[in-house]
């Protein structure tokens, strides 16, 4: 199997297109703006206010390059869910919402992979102006689309008081539930945020079909990993959901044993000419979608089979002085597993293709005894059968 590249549909932007000129912002700003907010979604955090898409310039800038990016990563997770084509519908539940990044991720997935039956999404966010261009950006889509059996409806609440499951538990069961950049934001000021959070999710899954999927997805950032890293351990501690993906295993994350590790993503992306143009004006590198996320399940299902000799890719493949080296997760924890360039073969050549979020095989992996000592190295040898089960 082949790496995928992800990219924005034509529909997509040019529903963003038609919001941004209606509003009239001015183009020459955009850039700054976006530089400002990358800055504070990434290095000045404890500066940022969960009021940010209130502001006018903000919301735009937000629409032009964040909400792309953020879809394409949302699209990613859809193409690697398990999904049912025989169902008579698909039910979404899209949470801490924004302006719909999600809710449009999924008309946009769902119209061009021509899904059976009709669509229906219910958008709960704090903010009725983000609620307002998720409507707008929703009717655009489906006006241009020419859809008629898609249905958008959007719920006003607090996410951190209970009132939210209130208005929408009637709707319940959902085939899919969505919480995109959100979670990390929740009960900050909180004694606990992580048994916060977790309980907030706990209340999410009660909404899940029993064949559905929870996507979470956050930031790929080492604090806002680690904290879904604790969440993931917390409700497969109560016994709340299963994990499809990312992990091949429900025991405790192993990322979490060392203070400065932790699990992301990278996929493959094809960033829109819009994109292109304010990265090369603000000095921006988007060639590549970086995530940290989970997939959860209550049915037990599994991106793949799970066995001792099958591993999730879980850093770079680092090239280094007459070898190569990554790190795998599995069941038995997290290693680092090298390969000499010496005893590179055709049994183990799959290796060279190797990269962060593939699923691969090793037939057998040799761990050297030296000075009484087991090395914490392992090796793959030139006779040692390696394949990709599914490329990221």
């Amino acid at each position: 199997m082949q790496r995928h590249n992800a990219r924005v549909s034509p529909l997509v932007l040019d529903a963003i297109h038609q919001l941004i000129e209606k509003e009239g912002f001015p183009h020459s700003r955009l850039a700054q703006v976006v530089s400002d907010l990358s800055r504070l979604f990434t290095k000045e955090r404890t500066e940022l206010s969960r009021s940010y898409l209130e502001d006018p310039a903000a919301v735009m800038a937000y629409l032009s390059y964040f909400v792309p990016v953020n879809l394409s990563k949302v699209q990613v997770l859809l193409d690697e869910m398990p999904t049912d084509r025989q169902q008579n519908g698909f039910s979404v539940l899209d949470l801490g919402s924004g302006p719909g990044t999600g809710s449009l991720a999924v008309l946009d997935w769902w119209y061009h992979h021509k899904y059976p039956g009709a669509l229906s999404v219910i958008a709960v966010d704090s903010s009725p102006a983000a609620l307002g261009q998720a409507n707008q950006l929703w009717i655009r889509y489906c006006h241009t689309a020419g859809i008629t059996t898609a249905s958008f409806q959007r719920y006003e609440g607090d996410l951190e008081r209970a009132a939210w499951l209130t208005q929408v538990r009637p709707r319940a069961p959902f085939d899919l539930i969505i919480l995109a950049n959100s979670l990390n934001e929740f009960y900050v000021g909180a004694n606990d945020p992580i048994a916060a959070r977790s309980t907030f999710v706990a209340g999410a899954l009660s909404l899940l079909a029993p064949s559905g999927t929870m996507m979470i997805l956050e930031p790929a950032l080492r604090e806002t990993s680690r904290a879904l890293h604790h969440v993931r351990d917390r409700l497969l501690q109560e016994k709340q959901c299963t994990v499809f993906s990312p992990c091949l295993h429900e025991d405790s994350c192993p990322a979490l044993v060392n203070p400065y590790d932790w699990c992301h993503e990278e996929r493959t992306w094809e960033p829109p000419p819009s994109i292109q143009e304010i990265d090369k004006e603000v000095g921006f590198i988007k060639d590549a979608l970086k995530f940290s996320y989970l997939l959860l399940r209550k049915d037990g299902k599994t991106i793949t089979e799970r066995r001792p000799d099958v591993y999730r890719v879980v850093s770079e493949l680092r090239e280094m002085k007459g070898e190569k080296r990554a790190w795998l997760c599995n069941e038995q924890g997290r290693h680092e597993v090298g390969r000499q360039d010496r005893l590179a073969s055709s049994q183990n050549e799959a290796f060279d293709a190797w990269h962060r979020g593939a699923l691969v095989q090793i037939e057998r992996i040799v761990r050297k005894e030296k000075g009484g000592k087991v090395s914490a190295l392992g090796r793959i040898e030139q006779d040692t059968a390696v394949k990709i089960v599914r490329p990221a």
